[in-house]
């Protein structure tokens, strides 16, 4: 038989019982869909990383009371808990050691108390914004800049100046139509004056980092109580070159500052760009991981599926199969019928698992505001997956068919 008359008379046999073969696929289906979806969104999210993550300035590091990402055990967790906040005072005393080794200490801290909103006049904007104090160094440390106004200056920040900077969100809501240098806006029940505007910096994951108001940390420590609060510290080292050298400065720096005793642990967290890359990487490999898993359990079930229902289709067509090796059919052609009809329902469920995962994945890229990539090699090695599966799952089945006797086949009813 000639190799097109062998895939003609697949095809028809696999269209014969539909619904079956899609019950079939569908085990393909889901286990490819798992795998593929998820590989997209990780190597979606790969090209916003650096951006996503690198919240801080170059060259920069952060110290503060708690790790940047989750702490799943509960002993470490209430360790976190119990550390002593850090105060403006021991800030202060910090910034003040490590006035030789650099010329940029962030100060911040971040409202804690619940959702924020900014009111001028009748307008508001919506609950949740972030809300915090800073001194003159926030631009450099977190990317920002200034579109309107100006910056903090050290002055504002020793008086604790009642004035503040907004993000263009806050401007859109509140002044649509007309400057906000000089307006005065109420936050958390507090009245400050608009010295600047953020300059726009867009979407992080999905959130948006132009939802932002900042004060001077004096008077917002002075407005909702200095107790309250852990101070982070964001330090730049003047070159990358002398990155690890200020980084040894400032832990030694802090835990002068902490009074912390030589053979003591560090009470504070120290982090960086790098580090929170590092911490996404694990977060993504436990994630490929994960479905990497539940996508070989699902392809397992499916491959048990196509040997049975290949199995069920060999007992059906005896009697087919008697007829054509009584007119001449050879064994090789019957084997690569069955082998071909399995391989085609593996790659079928395959084709259309890989479609709804590349598809499902960059949807929630897009959502989050990543680039949009097609996962060439794990289409591939989905496709050859599904390959070996429709080989291994029709092998049995097409051997059995192909050993049938044509005598007792013409029999069978």
């Amino acid at each position: 038989m000639l190799l097109n008359e062998i895939l003609r008379m697949a095809f028809a046999s696999l269209g014969v019982n539909k619904l079956r073969s899609f019950l079939t696929m569908s085990g393909i289906t889901i286990g490819v869909f798992s795998v593929i979806g998820v590989m997209t969104t990780v190597s979606a999210m790969r090209g916003s990383i650096e951006t996503g993550l690198s919240f801080l300035g170059s060259n920069m590091f952060q110290i503060g009371k708690y790790p940047t990402g989750p702490t799943t055990d509960g002993a470490s967790r209430r360790r976190i808990e119990s550390r002593r906040n850090i105060t403006f005072a021991e800030a202060q005393r910090y910034q003040q050691l490590m006035e030789s080794a650099t010329d940029v200490v962030c100060l911040k801290v971040f409202n804690r108390d619940g959702p924020v909103q900014a009111t001028y006049g009748n307008r508001k904007t919506e609950p949740g914004l972030s809300f915090g104090g800073t001194n003159e160094h926030f631009l450099a440390a977190n990317q920002y800049g200034v579109e309107l106004g100006r910056n903090f200056t050290a002055e504002d920040v020793d008086l604790g100046r009642p004035i503040i900077i907004i993000g263009q969100d806050v401007r859109k809501k509140l002044f649509p139509a007309e400057t906000p240098l000089g307006k005065l806006i109420k936050v958390g029940g507090r009245a400050y004056t608009i010295i600047g505007v953020f300059a726009e910096k867009g979407t992080n994951f999905g959130q948006s980092q132009d939802d932002i108001l900042m004060v001077p940390i004096t008077r917002f420590l002075s407005d909702f109580g200095a107790a309250r609060f852990s101070i982070n510290i964001a330090t730049q080292a003047p070159s990358q070159e002398r990155y690890n050298e200020t980084l040894d400065k400032g832990i030694t720096a802090m835990r002068i500052v902490r009074g912390l005793k030589s053979d003591e642990d560090n009470d504070f967290e120290i982090y960086s760009n790098d580090s929170l890359i590092a911490a996404f990487a694990k977060v993504a490999d436990a994630v490929r991981a994960g479905a990497l898993v539940i996508s070989g359990i699902a392809l397992l079930a499916a491959s048990v599926g196509i040997m049975n229902i290949m199995l069920v289709s060999v007992t059906e067509r005896t009697k087919e199969i008697g007829i054509r090796k009584s007119i001449g059919a050879r064994r090789i052609s019957i084997l690569i019928q069955f082998l071909i009809e399995a391989i085609v329902l593996s790659l079928t469920g395959g084709l259309v698992g890989i479609l709804f995962g590349v598809l499902a994945g960059n949807g929630l890229a897009m959502w989050m505001k990543a680039s949009i990539v097609f996962p060439w090699d794990w289409a591939g090695i989905g496709l050859l997956v599904c390959t070996a599966i429709g080989v291994g799952a029709g092998l049995y089945p097409a051997l059995k068919a192909a050993r049938l006797d044509p005598i007792e086949s013409l029999r069978y009813e």
